[in-house]
């Protein structure tokens, strides 16, 4: 019986191991002279989004990139991908989870549009 639960127990850190193997690792890039210039960085893959405070900057949709929004307590962000790969699309909702999780706002509702009333959808 001995035998068993340390089958289980070595079986139970291979999965843990694994479980970490999975997710992909984000850095934070941020600018000290303006919080709302972060950039997100993948340490294993080439994705990186830059992180938009749209109640303090400007936002003008870059055509070849993914564009993502979501409300942070009472401010608005946009999530746009900068220079995305195929292989990396995939990956953004988790980056910007991460992120979401990283400031303190884990419950941030990913939106695939800009909120803001008047504003044009990127295609």
């Amino acid at each position: 019986m001995l035998h068993t639960k340390i089958n289980l127990v070595k079986l139970s850190q291979v999965n843990i191991v694994e479980l970490f193997m999975d997710h992909n690792v984000y850095l934070l890039a941020t600018d000290p002279k303006n919080p709302c210039r972060d950039v997100i960085h993948s340490r294993d893959t080439n994705l990186k989004i830059r992180v938009f405070c749209l109640d303090e900057d400007k936002f003008s949709a870059h055509e070849n990139e993914i564009q993502l929004f979501g409300y942070a307590g009472n401010k608005l962000y946009a999530f746009e991908t900068i220079n995305i790969l195929a292989e990396d699309a995939l990956d953004v909702v988790g980056a910007i989870q991460w992120y979401a999780d990283y400031v303190g706002y884990p419950e941030l509702e990913i939106l695939p549009e800009d909120p803001r009333p008047g504003q044009e959808i990127a295609m």
